[in-house]
């Protein structure tokens, strides 16, 4: 169950980070943690994401160091949204106009939309009905130049215990913030993704979830979620800049159908689809949270 720091266990077998097929694969992006961090404690023996007490998992390796969670409005890494493009006209019934996409991600308030980075074309919002939820869903979006236009949603799983927006090693929340998406990686070979992708053993998954459930599988794809960690690296990466304290390790990954220790899950289907998506040209970003915080 993906473990947030959850989503790990040390990797049996690294092989080598592959690059991204196009240059620029590698471009870092920083941020700060303007809020507590958000995100899941993964210590080396934890079993991974979403298992529960007393059970075993190979989960994902514990990834990540402090990340760009909910970096703060105003600092260099988040740049805020460019003033004039929140109004961009939309056709009426009746006027001849066509129906254009809206100009802003719906949902989101306008803290949370000062959180995106201004160069950001395609965001995966998370959203949960409510803080203590485990069931979420997905919406990809993607800038057509005029607006913003949303994907089919996708039923996901997040942190069994919710959200947080002060994410602390095992509390069995998910992080609530943005966080930028720059490396994957899984059990499988490379579905054909744009990101840097790491097959390698160290993604495998055992034991079983929260809710009994098989977590074989579960690595199969992952996405690195930038919390608490240094992108530019293999998800399996254990650096956590904001100390272990914080959590880290937090991922997309394979769906067990069971909430997480900290990661947001979806089918094997939408992870590829997703992957065959994401374009690091793009500078895609996670938004992730209860729709009560995001909406504000």
């Amino acid at each position: 169950m993906a473990s947030s720091i959850d989503c790990p266990t040390r990797p049996r077998h690294r092989a080598p980070y592959r690059a991204g097929r196009r240059a620029g694969a590698f471009v870092r992006v920083r941020g700060r943690a303007a809020w507590a961090a958000v995100a899941l404690v993964v210590l080396a023996a934890l079993s991974g994401c979403g298992a529960g007490t007393g059970t075993t998992t190979r989960d994902a390796p514990a990834a990540g160091a402090p990340g760009t969670a909910r970096t703060a409005p105003g600092t260099a890494d988040t740049a805020r949204t460019a003033p004039g493009t929140a109004n961009t006209a939309q056709g009426r019934p009746g006027t001849g106009a066509e129906t254009q996409p809206p100009a802003r991600i719906p949902g989101l308030g306008p803290r949370t939309r000062a959180w995106i980075p201004a160069n950001a074309r395609q965001v995966v919002v998370v959203t949960g009905p409510h803080k203590d939820a485990n069931r979420s869903r997905a919406v990809l979006y993607q800038h057509t130049g005029s607006g913003w236009e949303g994907g089919p949603a996708w039923p996901a799983h997040n942190a069994l215990k919710g959200w947080t927006d002060d994410h602390r090693a095992g509390d069995l929340r998910s992080p609530i913030g943005v966080f930028t998406l720059t490396d994957a990686g899984g059990l499988l070979p490379d579905p054909g993704t744009e990101l840097p992708y790491d097959q390698s053993e160290g993604f495998t998954a055992g034991g079983t979830g929260f809710e009994g459930e098989p977590l074989e599988g579960s690595f199969d794809y992952v996405i690195a979620i930038d919390y608490n960690r240094e992108p530019g690296t293999s998800p399996l990466d254990r650096t956590r800049p904001l100390g272990a304290d914080r959590g880290g390790g937090i991922w997309l990954h394979v769906d067990h159908q069971g909430p997480t220790q900290g990661c947001v899950s979806l089918s094997e289907r939408h992870m590829e689809e997703l992957l065959r998506t994401l374009d690091p040209d793009r500078h895609p970003v996670i938004v992730m949270g209860d729709a009560d915080s995001l909406g504000e």
